[in-house]
């Protein structure tokens, strides 16, 4: 029987929000930075950076400063522009504020109504290199700045949903699956019964039209020649692609099983080999469709509470 994908233990990502496709080590390809867009849920659709006014660097490099965390917030796959506010969307208020001889990095993500809806600092830079601030160390910032940001959009997603009894925290993914195509033999209906009978073991459902479908899913087979094998036995390079869709036709992310098996072998009956090759897939699928959702992202923490909390342990001591 053939085992197209090794068992492995499937890291977790810290991220979706504004990314959320499964991102895993081989035999899963990694679908590139394209392919983890913005879940349905997350909130901006662009992250506006106005140049900060009370940054307390020298010059032009506030601007700078506000260019860097665009594009490194863009490497995390959230559509941020270094921009004036535009009506409509989401910002990133930025300043810097002085305590002691450190200049501490502050960024708050603002809502449409220009209300905070989280606050995140950045790590402390000596005051002295803050108010001498070069293209260099305004980089850095901005790479620091980055992840944190992220996470903070993360949680704001993840609340969202929590919030929304229609999203897909409280609720299972309705899936249309297209079937699969370009498989010798019998492979596309093997394969998509077997992968329909597998993915019905998930907690999604599949549907039989795309109307109000949440996700698409098909499969594609491609088979190539192979090394030349042994004993007169030549081999053939079989791909088999599941690829997943949101609702806007975007790519959430794709699964690809790799495997060589002897030539002409499969250009009849698939068998087993559908079997294990769906299972496979289909959990592969519903993890892809957990992280693009977000729906297992942590709420950020009640601020009044963590308030509390940290005035509970100022008063202890």
């Amino acid at each position: 029987m053939i085992s197209f994908l090794r068992q492995a233990a499937l890291p977790l990502s810290t991220l979706l929000l504004l990314g959320g496709c499964l991102d895993v080590p081989h035999p899963f390809s990694n679908p590139g930075k394209e392919a983890k867009q913005l879940a349905a849920n997350a909130p901006p659709s662009r992250l506006d950076i106005p140049t900060p006014a009370k940054s307390l660097l020298p010059g032009d490099t506030a601007q700078i400063w506000a260019k860097d965390v665009a594009e490194e917030l863009l490497q995390q796959t959230i559509p941020a522009m270094a921009q004036p506010v535009r009506k409509g969307d989401w910002w990133l208020a930025m300043h810097a504020e002085q305590r002691g001889d450190q200049i501490v990095p502050l960024y708050q993500v603002m809502t449409p109504k220009n209300e905070i809806r989280a606050t995140q600092e950045g790590a402390p830079v000596p005051a002295v290199q803050w108010s001498a601030a070069n293209a260099d160390l305004l980089s850095v910032v901005a790479a620091d700045a980055a992840p944190r940001i992220a996470s903070v959009l993360t949680g704001i997603q993840a609340d969202d949903m929590e919030k929304d009894p229609h999203s897909l925290k409280h609720r299972a993914a309705r899936v249309y699956f297209t079937g699969v195509t370009g498989a010798p033999g019998d492979g596309d209906v093997s394969l998509a019964r077997a992968f329909a009978a597998s993915f019905r073991n998930t907690p999604d459902t599949l549907q039989n039209t795309a109307t109000n479908a949440d996700f698409t899913v098909n499969g594609k087979v491609k088979l190539t020649p192979g090394p030349a094998g042994t004993t007169g036995h030549p081999q053939e390079h079989i791909e088999i692609v599941w690829q997943v869709l949101d609702k806007n036709g975007k790519e959430a992310g794709a699964a690809t099983q790799l495997h060589d098996i002897d030539a002409h072998s499969l250009d009849h009956y698939w068998g087993d080999v559908a079997v294990v090759a769906a299972q496979e897939a289909a959990a592969a699928v519903d993890q892809i469709l957990d992280r693009y959702s977000g729906r297992e992202n942590a709420p950020l923490p009640d601020a009044s509470k963590t308030t509390a909390n940290k005035q509970k342990e100022s008063d202890k001591k």
